[in-house]
This record gives C-alpha cells, sequence and structure tokens, in this order.
C-alpha cells in the first residue's frame, strides 16, 4: 500500500483532491465566510467573545465527481466537549436507525454476540438497536454526548477514533465483525488514519458499513444548506470506490437512501473476493448518466443555490412589510448554512423553536444570534408564518404540529421555497 499520508489534513488550506492527491479540484459556490453551525453561543458569549468565521467554499474533483470543502477547521473546534447534536431526540432518526441494523443484520447474516464498532456513537441511539439484537457493542465518541450513552450502559469510549481507541477496542473486546458510521465518515479529515484504523479493527471477513449526505442528492435537491464545516467531503460512490481500492478493500453493496433527502449507505468488505451487489455498477453508471462528471450539472447548482436565496428572502420580506408574524421551528446544523448565507437574522425571524429534549435551548445561533426557545412558544403565540428549518423532515413536523394545535402556515425554504397552509 502507497504512503497515502496526504489524506490527513489537521486543519487548513486543501488544494488537492483530498483522495486522490490530485490537483483537479474547481470552486462550486462560496458560501462565505461561516461561523461553524453547532458552535451555539449564551447570552454571555456574545457579549465577551469573539466569534470566529471560516471560509465555506465548496469545491468538486473533476476525475472523482466528489464535493469537499477548501478549508477544514480544527476537529477540536468543531467537535468540541459540548457538542449539542443528539440524534436519539429525533423520532424519525430512532426509527432510521432501528430499520437500518434489521437490515444489515439479515442481509449479512450477522450472527449474535459479534463485535459491532460505531464511530462517532454519540448518545449511542445506533448501539442500542444493535445491543436489543444480542449483539455486543462499543462506541466511539469524543463529545460529553459519550457519557449520556454509558449512563444508559452502552459502552462508549469517549475519544476521537484513531489508532490509541482501535488499541483499546483489540485489548478489551477483540476484532470488529462490523463497524458502522453514520453521518461521521465525511466528517473525518484524517482520512488515512480512520481508513487504516477500520483494516486494523475488522475481522478478516468483517464489514465496514456507513452512511453519509449523496452529492447527487446535493446537487438534485439543491440542498446547499448540507454544505458547513463538518462535511468535509460529499462523496459520490466513484470517490468511495477509488478511496477504497488504495486500501484493498471492496465495495459489495451500495444503496441510495431516503434518509435527509438522500444519503448513500455503502458497505465495504475487507475480503476483496466477496461478491459485489449489481446495485454498485447500477449507482456508478447513474453517476456518469447523471453528469456528474460534466460543468453544466454544477453550473446549474450554484444558479439555483443563488435563485433560491433570492426566493426565500423575498417571501420573507414581504410578508414582514405586510405585518405578518414569522418564526422559524427545528434547529438542525444545516439551519446555519441557510440563516447565515442567505442572511436571515432576528429582523425577519426572531426566535427559533426546538423541542424540549434539546440541548440547543436558550442558546444562540451562530453568526446571526437568532435565540432558541422550546417549542411551547409556537402554541402560545400562534405566529402566521414557520419557517420549517429541518425541512428534510416537513412533513412528519407539520404533522406533529398541527395535532399539537398550531393554526400557522408553513414555509418550506428548499428545494424550492413554497408556502403550505
Amino acid at each position: 500500500m502507497d504512503n497515502l499520508n496526504f489524506q490527513n489534513i489537521k486543519h487548513g488550506n486543501l488544494e488537492y483532491c483530498q483522495i486522490s492527491k490530485k490537483k483537479d479540484i474547481i470552486e462550486v459556490i462560496d458560501l462565505g465566510e461561516q461561523p461553524l453551525c453547532d458552535s451555539l453561543l449564551t447570552q454571555e458569549d456574545i457579549k465577551n467573545k469573539d466569534e470566529k468565521f471560516y471560509p465555506l467554499k465548496l469545491m468538486r474533483s473533476r476525475s472523482l465527481g466528489h464535493g469537499q470543502l477548501s478549508y477544514i477547521p480544527k476537529d477540536t473546534e468543531i467537535y468540541h466537549l459540548e457538542y449539542p447534536y443528539r440524534p436519539g431526540i429525533t423520532k424519525e432518526v430512532v426509527e432510521h436507525h432501528r430499520e437500518q441494523s434489521d437490515k444489515i443484520i439479515k442481509k449479512h447474516n450477522i450472527s449474535k454476540n459479534s463485535l459491532l464498532v460505531d464511530i462517532g456513537s454519540n448518545d449511542g441511539t445506533l448501539l442500542r438497536e444493535y445491543k436489543k439484537k444480542g449483539m455486543k457493542v462499543v462506541g466511539v465518541e469524543p463529545t460529553n454526548m459519550a457519557q449520556l450513552a454509558n449512563e444508559d450502559k452502552l459502552e462508549t469510549l469517549q475519544m476521537p477514533f484513531n489508532q490509541q481507541a482501535v488499541n483499546l477496542i483489540k485489548k478489551n473486546y477483540g476484532k470488529a465483525k462490523l463497524i458502522t458510521a453514520t453521518n461521521v465518515f465525511a466528517h473525518m479529515s484524517t482520512l488515512n488514519d480512520v481508513v487504516m484504523g477500520i483494516v486494523d479493527l475488522l475481522d478478516e471477513d468483517g464489514l465496514f458499513v456507513f452512511e453519509n449526505h449523496y452529492i447527487i442528492d446535493i446537487l438534485k435537491l439543491n440542498q446547499y444548506d448540507s454544505i458547513y464545516h463538518e462535511h468535509i467531503r460529499s462523496y459520490s460512490l466513484t470517490s468511495l470506490e477509488y478511496l477504497f481500492n488504495l486500501y484493498n478493500m471492496k465495495i459489495i453493496d451500495a444503496e441510495v437512501v431516503e434518509r435527509y433527502n438522500g444519503t448513500i449507505q455503502v458497505t465495504i468488505s475487507k475480503n476483496k473476493n466477496e461478491k459485489q451487489n449489481s446495485s454498485v455498477k447500477r449507482i456508478l453508471n447513474y453517476e456518469k448518466e447523471f453528469g456528474l462528471f460534466k460543468d453544466n450539472v454544477w453550473s446549474e447548482f450554484k444558479r439555483n443555490v443563488f435563485k433560491t436565496k433570492n426566493d426565500l428572502r423575498k417571501v420573507l420580506v414581504d410578508l414582514k412589510s405586510n405585518g405578518k408574524s414569522i418564526v422559524a421551528n427545528s434547529c438542525p446544523g444545516r439551519c446555519s448554512t441557510l440563516l447565515n448565507f442567505c442572511d436571515i437574522g432576528t429582523d425577519l425571524i426572531p426566535y427559533i423553536a426546538e423541542q424540549p429534549t434539546s440541548h440547543k435551548l436558550n442558546k444562540f445561533l451562530p453568526g446571526k444570534h437568532i435565540p432558541i426557545f422550546d417549542n411551547k412558544i409556537l402554541f402560545e403565540e400562534q405566529p402566521d408564518y414557520v419557517l420549517i428549518l429541518a425541512w428534510h423532515y416537513a412533513e412528519p413536523i407539520i404533522k406533529s404540529l398541527k395535532i399539537r394545535g398550531l393554526k400557522s402556515k408553513f414555509i418550506i425554504p428548499l428545494p424550492n421555497v413554497k408556502i403550505i397552509d
């Protein structure tokens, strides 16, 4: 295996393709200087702390068809101890983990008592599903969310996934039959170290199954809000095939999943002789047919982004000038990109309503400093319009809010701006 240390980027400008080292990357869109999306602020922070902003520019690889950021902040700044995202409080995420764990165990005939290691395991939501099915489970999570998992008796190492973590797991639990990473594998800046760790930790017949946002669905559905500093790479299957070939591993299965309006779930085998599902070639061909390696597809995405930005601002400004009250609901990380890029602040949106169990309550959105309140305020105030920032879950969110008695109309910002009564 050649020296692939070039894939490890601690932080700073990334001036070549992180997967291939080729200098065939070109700019797709510049979303401006932006704060880290999950670096929420307190009132004290706003008064006394200099807020950091970083370039947020999407580049693309001409040959591999994936997107990557032009600048990578330090991991410790992004995944700080008080990182607030928690999957276990979102019903749709919990259900997805349950369904996917069922499917993966059945599809690959994984036996009980096998070891599962989940990278970026957060509060242990996925670990819990595999543990229920009789597997031994270990999580690796650098933030304080690991403490929630351990309190729930879901064994979790609070540390980054690195060689030290791999050595600890091998010593205390043995090698893994299955390693998972859900919306994590595109986030890791030291790509070479991570893949080498996975190779080392897996059994000879072990599998690595991961899910991440998919570049084609970002382009098709105008999902510029999925571009933020955590998402260093936005994979194509072509880029993943190239990557794992470098490590003598094989993609044996791939599936585009509807979650988040389009993610790709990929199964990697350490055994190069493993049979490959026909879905892999089908998706690779689809990427060529879609035009992923042609300039016009990416140029159209850029045009659509700016059109949608202008459309959203016009809707909000017009409603406000007509005396209508507008607030926002739900505070996923991606909403920071949308609100900061579209220059939407408290003059248009006085607050964001969030679930009462969220760790984001009573904090302020980075950049625009919009306060985040318990969503009970929606039912007390009954605003004229509610902007749904977790638009990828708009249908169940709107249904739930209406059942609870909300009478507002709803604004959906993407893929195109629309109003729902």
